[in-house]
């Protein structure tokens, strides 16, 4: 079994081997389960306690695109918040390592001070 802490990527199911998160993660210690939009939910059912949730909305996205991710992020924040699970809405790779380092630092500092 692996004991890396995971965590879950959501995109759009397209694939662009210079936007995966997966390299960057693993580098950070964290292995990474990445699904479509639209399996989200389901696979989000089998990870019980993912280290953090990282929407990764296609940089081109239109407004209709924009705003099922928007909506998908308030909906998981407000159904993690419970666990601290920090969810990061991101256009792009270097964006969402930086945003996930400084979201995973925070919530292990908070961690220990419990």
């Amino acid at each position: 079994m692996n004991a890396m802490p995971k965590v879950l990527v959501v995109d759009d199911g397209d694939r662009d081997p210079d936007s995966a998160l997966s390299m960057e993660l693993a580098g950070m210690g964290y292995a990474s389960v990445t699904t479509p939009f639209e399996a989200a939910d389901d696979v989000l059912a089998l990870i019980p306690s993912p280290a953090a949730v990282v929407l990764q909305m296609p940089r081109r996205a239109g407004w209709a695109e924009r705003r099922r991710f928007l909506e998908l992020a308030n909906r998981l924040r407000k159904n993690l918040a419970e666990s601290g699970t920090p969810v990061i809405l991101t256009g792009g790779v270097s964006g969402a390592v930086t945003m996930l380092q400084n979201q995973l630092s925070m919530h292990a500092v908070a961690a220990q001070d419990i």
